[in-house]
């Protein structure tokens, strides 16, 4: 395994993405590991703040866009982790949007709106694209782009009105139906999920793949495979341990990471690998404040033997 995760140490550091196949209870499971992604903000105006921290908060680099000074800056979205205060072309054509990004037209009127969209559509189509507008407006702009010649095709799969259907008013709920959407496109093949061959955690850790990856202190990984019931993280999860008893991620934190880190410690330079049940549901967990009240299986994998 250590010889993997270095490939995927290289991989990552240099932009790509990588996935790591293991065995446990006689099945085969798939770590994903993903650059983060991707969500382009077309449009700084009112409804683009609590998008832009809700975006954050699950996880992605929002990158925000508007050609006005006063909308495109830190203090408006201290979330952001790219803010462009260009034109809305120049912007599009510095950003190389790819087949992994997010975006989302909310500009401030119909014009800029397919500025927006005759920038994107000539190039890679986005795994995600979605516009503002009342139903009239939107059927209005296709038509518009279509007697230009873009593709019908490609008009009907961007998502507008933007968002799902649950009766938003606020510009906060519009933000929460616009995320869910965007949650959605992320999660199409959820079924995998459930059968168990892909676990839900892909973000990539820099931070914890160099920690196992680089250097020549022993060490241990942990990774949560199985999740049964409420607990504190997702399967993919990932923690690592060397031989000092310095440990990088987490997987759930409190006494139950506590039990598991001394394992994996004991584990190092045995060339071993174990599966560790952790019960949160018990009286035991209970009385030890493990509220979370579900069970997790974790693979504790020795990696100095490699």
């Amino acid at each position: 395994m250590l010889s993997d995760l270095k490939r995927i140490y290289r991989s990552i550091s240099a932009g790509g993405s990588a996935s790591l196949s293991f065995e446990a209870d006689g099945k085969t499971f798939i770590r994903n590991f993903c650059r983060q992604e991707r969500f382009i903000l077309l449009g700084c105006g009112n409804i683009a703040q609590p998008l832009c921290r809700y975006a954050d908060d699950l996880g992605f680099a929002v990158t925000v866009v508007d050609d006005r000074p006063v909308f495109a800056n830190s203090t408006l979205f201290p979330n952001a982790r790219k803010i462009i205060c260009d034109s809305f072309q120049n912007a599009i054509a510095q950003l190389c949007i790819s087949e992994h990004d997010y975006v989302a037209v909310i500009t401030r009127g119909h014009r800029y709106d397919a500025d927006c969209l005759r920038a994107i559509l000539p190039g890679t189509f986005p795994r995600y694209l979605g516009m503002l507008g009342s139903k009239r407006r939107v059927i209005m702009l296709k038509d518009l782009l279509e007697n230009e010649g873009f593709a019908r095709k490609d008009l009907e799969r961007i998502h507008a009105p933007i968002g799902v259907d649950i009766n938003a008013l606020t510009v906060k709920e519009i933000a929460v139906s616009i995320l869910a959407e965007l949650i959605k496109c992320r999660r199409e093949d959820i079924s995998s999920y459930f059968k168990g061959t892909k676990l839900a955690e892909e973000d990539a850790d820099l931070r914890l793949l160099e920690f196992v990856a680089c250097g020549e202190t022993p060490k241990a990984l942990l990774t949560v495979y199985e999740t049964i019931g409420s607990t504190p993280v997702k399967t993919g999860a990932m923690m690592a341990v060397d031989k000092f008893n310095r440990t990088v991620g987490t997987i759930g934190g409190g006494c139950g990471e506590g039990e598991l880190q001394r394992k994996a410690f004991h584990l190092i330079g045995t060339g071993e690998q174990i599966s560790v049940t952790l019960d949160m549901s018990s009286d035991i967990a209970e009385e030890e404040a493990m509220v979370c009240g579900g069970k997790m299986k974790v693979l504790i994998t020795d990696l100095s033997a490699e």
